[in-house]
């Protein structure tokens, strides 16, 4: 069995936050939870704006669809969550072995 990889990418508004300092406290809050289920996570972009982020977080599987309930179970957190506003998402599931040796179309150029 080759194993996956789900990677979830999020937009964040956090319309509360008036400072760096406030989004970050709410960052780490967002990132522990992640972190206590298994998920990799990073921040990846909007570092120097007050309310808005960007996370991408990962997550490990043997199987498709266990990957796809993993993503849909951390949407389903991020979506629920009363101080971050998700703004927009994106989902990618990759097959282990082409993290490795690259995909044809990788190949190809």
């Amino acid at each position: 069995m080759p194993g996956f990889v789900g990677i979830l990418h999020v937009d964040l508004h956090l319309p509360a936050a008036s400072s760096l300092k406030e989004k970050r406290k709410e960052l780490r809050r967002v990132k522990a939870w992640m972190t206590k289920g298994g998920y990799a996570v990073a921040e990846t972009e909007y570092h120097d704006l007050w309310q808005r982020a960007a996370l991408v977080l990962s997550t490990p599987s043997q199987s498709l669809g266990e990957a796809n309930e993993r993503l849909e179970a951390a949407s389903r957190r991020l979506h629920s969550d009363p101080v971050a506003l998700v703004a927009g998402e994106a989902r990618q599931i990759v097959r282990a072995p082409e993290l490795l040796y690259g995909t044809p179309a990788e190949e190809a150029s």
